[in-house]
């Protein structure tokens, strides 16, 4: 199968899992809300919403945002972070997103708080940017590029739409640099993917490109305390959730979350930001 083909498949699956009914209900009544990433813990006990809230203004703080910035967020989900950052700094969001169904959540959110006018939320991938060379001051992704077979192009992708002088930071799920080979086919399995990046590859890849390296926390061991905590709540709530998206999809979720727990207590996962600047 070629990259181009796997790369298709990967989005078109991305596509599919996140316009379902129970993908939606999953991920915003457990998940974390409008914040659908990983979270950032004091406890291990903690709620996953008010952690999930926190990694935000932490990339947030990495950058100068204002009023004339312009931020395009590749694979937005229900929107979460872009709200923080057009009603904390005024900023213009552009909401870059594959699934209508979380979209049309976003929108009705970005209404009701008042922040529409701000925010542009349109469906299209982060493979291939449905915008100009030099559009935006920042390029910005939480746990999204996960889902593309072809992050070498996610990243020249970002490098061409962002403007000289620009921003791109993004937090995502990867893998050890020197994970062994093989271990983490259950893990990726649940996604379609055969591999997922990492440190190293995302830093080699954006030096291709022309990124200047700004800086990389790692944090890989809230990734662990995430899935065990989401595990957790989907087990406390089991009923319930399962009458809102099916016991098949539940189970199938435990024992995918039982997977990226035990993979990331032996090491062979990270999570952080990296932050690169375009020259």
């Amino acid at each position: 199968m070629s990259v181009s083909t796997k790369s298709s498949n990967s989005v078109e699956k991305a596509e599919e899992y996140y316009n379902s009914n129970d993908a939606d209900e999953f991920y915003f009544k457990i998940w974390g809300g409008e914040h659908i990433h990983v979270g950032i813990y004091h406890y291990n006990n903690e709620p996953i919403k008010f952690a999930s809230q926190r990694i935000v203004p932490k990339m947030a703080s990495c950058l100068n945002l204002d009023v004339f910035k312009k931020v395009l967020d590749l694979g937005s989900g229900y929107g979460g972070g872009p709200r923080y950052l057009a009603k904390n700094f005024g900023c213009h969001v552009t909401c870059l997103n594959l699934s209508e169904v979380q979209n049309e959540r976003n929108e009705q959110l970005n209404m009701e708080r008042g922040l529409d006018h701000l925010i542009d939320v349109v469906y299209g991938s982060f493979e291939e940017i449905p915008f100009p060379d030099n559009s935006f001051d920042v390029i910005w992704s939480q746990d999204a590029m996960v889902h593309s077979a072809n992050r070498d192009q996610v990243v020249a992708e970002a490098f061409r739409v962002l403007k000289p002088g620009g921003d791109f930071i993004f937090t995502d799920l990867m893998q050890d640099d020197n994970v062994p080979k093989g271990v983490l086919g259950p893990v990726l399995d649940r996604i379609h993917l055969d591999s997922l990046g990492s440190f190293k590859f995302y830093w080699e890849e954006a030096r291709k490109n022309g990124f200047e390296l700004m800086s990389i926390n790692n944090m890989s061991q809230h990734l662990v305390t995430h899935y065990d905590r989401v595990r957790q709540e989907t087990e406390k709530q089991y009923e319930e959730i399962i009458d809102a998206c099916g016991k098949e999809y539940i189970d199938q979720m435990i024992q995918g979350l039982n997977h990226w727990v035990q993979a990331g207590n032996k090491g062979h996962l990270n999570w952080g930001i990296m932050h690169f600047k375009k020259a």
